[in-house]
């Protein structure tokens, strides 16, 4: 069996910038064993499986080399670029998950990709776990959570790009990852992402957070459109707003590899 696969710079224009994502093809799905095997192989934060149901509309499954993750943006993203350039596909995808429901993509005459994702606004903590302080190297002003991190509040964005993180205290919070975040100087704000129960150390750009950090930062800063940046090593933009209950993220892609996969 030969599996079509694309390699995706998302949430950049520029080759080895944004986070990479594989994308794969599928006519049926295959064992849950050999997809995670596929996604060691790969070693990229996440690869994408996808399988047609009808017109536009597809079930999405994403995994990184360590387990299946409930919802990943940047592959989304990888996913609905691969889907508008390669397969000529017009109008808007949905994507069907298990954990936070449908997906709605599209491509806007900018060529940006917009991504419909529901609303995670974090909540507060008022008990802060020890793991995460011992986790960060700077104590946050403020902590919240929601179903998929913990979210630390810094004042500057200089908190956040200098901040040094202990992986083996961060995992011990899981299932949740770490995001920390704090206002920007030339964006609205800026964020790290940690998850070493759940993918590696730090993710270059990290498209599901932006559901709970845009409803916080909207509210924080009183706007409804914002811009952000992932300041990892690699770094990538994401345009954000609150519409009604959802939260829009856009961002671009660029392809770096196809090929197949021989199983």
């Amino acid at each position: 069996m030969k599996l079509p696969i694309y390699i995706v710079d998302a949430f950049t224009n520029t080759q080895f910038k944004g986070n990479s994502a594989a994308v794969v093809l599928l006519d049926t799905w295959l064992d849950d064993g050999v997809m995670q095997s596929i996604a060691i192989e790969n070693n990229l934060s996440e690869t994408a499986f996808i399988s047609i149901k009808g017109h536009n509309a597809y079930d999405i499954r994403w995994f990184s080399p360590i387990t299946e993750i409930d919802f990943c943006g940047h592959a989304t993203l990888a996913a609905s670029f691969v889907l508008f350039e390669y397969y000529q596909v017009t109008g808007e995808i949905q994507f069907s998950t298990d954990k936070v429901g449908d997906l709605f993509i599209s491509r806007q005459p900018t060529g940006f990709i917009e991504m419909k994702f529901p609303n995670q606004e974090p909540e507060p903590v008022l008990d802060i776990p020890s793991e995460l302080l011992a986790g960060l190297s700077k104590k946050p002003i403020e902590v919240l959570k929601n179903r998929q991190a913990y979210f630390a509040i810094f004042e500057t964005e200089e908190d956040v790009t200098s901040l040094q993180y202990e992986s083996e205290a961060l995992k011990s919070l899981a299932p949740l990852d770490v995001v920390v975040t704090a206002t920007g100087d030339k964006y609205d704000f800026v964020s790290r992402y940690f998850w070493p129960a759940n993918g590696g150390d730090e993710d270059p750009v990290t498209g599901s957070i932006h559901s709970g950090l845009t409803p916080y930062w909207s509210k924080k800063l009183n706007k409804t459109e914002l811009k952000a940046y992932q300041a990892s090593f690699r770094g990538g933009e994401l345009f954000c707003s609150i519409v009604g209950e959802q939260v829009l993220v856009s961002g671009q892609a660029v392809v770096y590899l196809t090929g197949t996969i021989d199983i």
